[in-house]
């Protein structure tokens, strides 16, 4: 058990990790909208209070989600007891990967999602391809220590090798530190 943690730890991103580590609580399932969460239509919020379902898999269990055996080392998957419709298309596989939720849909190729849902090409060659855009930004100050922060969902649209017949589509929820701006020259400077 304190194996499948730490290796769970090495995919979780560090908010997410701590409070996995410190939220105690029961999940509330009809707080949990994993279709919305999928579509990037939640906040960095909702996506971190299923952090106790990944660290603990009875929490997960409890709110009708099945742990699968890992066939892609960088992904943690679900079995749906209920399945979720995302993007027009019925599912109940999902999975979690660093800052990501995805759903996998039985689509062979992942294009004419990524068409549908109007996504900028990352890569596309025969044996891969990957389409994204950022859906959402917005910064937000730290009122003790004045540190500004970006608070990012990017909808993702995908295949990969480990399960192949499927498209992963899914958000990706990030908080970075908006990056220091250039300071202004001082007024007395000369080239």
């Amino acid at each position: 058990m304190l194996r499948a943690f730490f290796s769970l730890a090495l995919m979780l991103p560090l908010p997410l990790l701590a409070q996995a580590a410190g939220n105690e609580e029961k999940l509330d399932a009809s707080r949990i909208d994993l279709a919305a969460l999928i579509e990037c239509r939640q906040t960095l919020a909702d996506f971190h209070y299923l952090a106790p379902a990944l660290a603990d898999p009875l929490q997960a269990v409890a709110l009708g989600w099945r742990p699968l055996p890992q066939a892609n080392m960088f992904m943690t998957e679900f079995k749906l007891n209920q399945p979720i419709s995302v993007f027009g298309h019925g599912t109940d596989h999902i999975a979690f990967t660093g800052d990501s939720i995805i759903a996998l849909l039985d689509l062979a190729d992942p294009r004419p999602l990524a068409k549908q849902l109007e996504l900028e090409t990352a890569i596309d060659t025969p044996a891969k391809a990957m389409f994204g855009k950022e859906v959402s930004s917005i910064e937000d100050r730290d009122a003790d220590t004045g540190t500004v922060y970006i608070k990012s969902a990017v909808l993702n649209v995908s295949n990969v090798a480990s399960h192949p017949g499927k498209t992963l589509a899914g958000c990706s929820y990030s908080l970075d530190m908006a990056e220091d701006p250039e300071p202004a020259p001082a007024a007395d400077a000369k080239p």
